[in-house]
């Protein structure tokens, strides 16, 4: 039927090319940005996903700085507890060659006593973002035994869990100014004589025997302290390695969980190219069709004019 109030195919014609039009706007939303999911009205469920991806991720860039910090502290004290071997090695040796009879012990403390000051030096210095592992106050507010270094964040069931990394800074602890229970300047025993590396004196002792005994009490002391530091150093290497196995670990996840969130919202811009290409094509059709539609009613015309 050919009706003057209405124009059926210019109605149809004007239908499809909304449509086309529509269509190329969200495609060339999607070149412009990039993302097929953009927004929640795109597809809600992957939008959802994705943001709360991102999020977590940036969480998993902030243990990442967390444990490079930690990694930091670690290789300072590290670096501290090597040099304490080699110092408290050193006392030793001298300890050793102040058995020499007849030797200035005198002259062999006043070596000793430069040692101890320098490990003294070593343990204060070892401070890295004003943590200081080696030498504590353990009666100081807010003082706690164990060091935590954030190293994980995992979701599981909606249920949030940050994980660490612990440090217990009693094992390994050098200097305690509270009650003197550090490696080195807590007192020890050995037979009769007490004492320890960070105070003892043999600048007094002579060659009897039973001064010859005190030395052999303080060596055996100094090689019970070096080995408390060889193996607080030989866990501290421990954590060390973990830290960085959970470095490399938390990179990978993040450039895991980076591909995910790119496979759920990420645009395929060679499809979406080609697809753009066709629409051109149909819109440029479209707009032909609605144009040949229009002209119809011209036809109308024709009917009434003088034969």
């Amino acid at each position: 039927m050919t009706s003057l109030l209405t124009n059926a195919s210019a109605i149809t014609a004007l239908q499809n090319l909304n449509m086309t039009n529509k269509s190329m706007q969200t495609t060339q939303d999607r070149i412009s940005t990039g993302m097929r999911v953009a927004t929640a009205s795109d597809n809600a469920a992957y939008w959802s996903i994705a943001t709360t991806m991102k999020s977590d991720n940036s969480a998993l860039s902030t243990v990442k700085d967390a444990l490079g910090m930690g990694v930091a502290t670690v290789d300072v004290t590290s670096s501290a507890l090597k040099s304490t071997v080699d110092l408290v090695s050193q006392i030793k040796a001298k300890l050793v060659a102040a058995k020499e009879p007849g030797l200035d012990r005198g002259k062999v403390q006043a070596e000793i006593t430069q040692l101890q000051k320098q490990l003294k030096s070593v343990s204060d210095s070892s401070v890295f973002s004003g943590e200081n592992w080696l030498s504590v106050d353990s009666s100081g507010a807010g003082y706690n035994t164990t060091k935590s270094i954030v190293s994980s964040f995992t979701r599981s069931g909606g249920a949030i869990t940050v994980g660490t990394i612990d440090v217990d800074v009693d094992s390994i602890k050098l200097y305690d100014s509270n009650g003197n229970v550090g490696i080195l300047d807590k007192d020890r025993t050995s037979g009769a004589d007490t004492a320890a590396v960070a105070t003892l004196d043999i600048s007094a002792l002579t060659d009897s025997a039973t001064d010859k005994a005190t030395l052999d009490a303080y060596i055996s002391i100094v090689d019970s302290a070096l080995s408390d530091v060889t193996t607080a150093a030989s866990d501290l290497g421990a954590i060390k390695n973990r830290i960085s196995m959970q470095q490399d670990f938390i990179s990978n996840l993040m450039d895991s969980v980076t591909k995910g969130i790119g496979q759920l919202i990420d645009a395929d811009m060679s499809q979406e190219s080609t697809k753009l290409q066709a629409l051109q094509v149909q819109q440029q059709l479209g707009v032909q069709s609605l144009s040949i539609a229009n002209q119809n009613s011209q036809q109308i015309l024709s009917l009434f004019k003088n034969g």
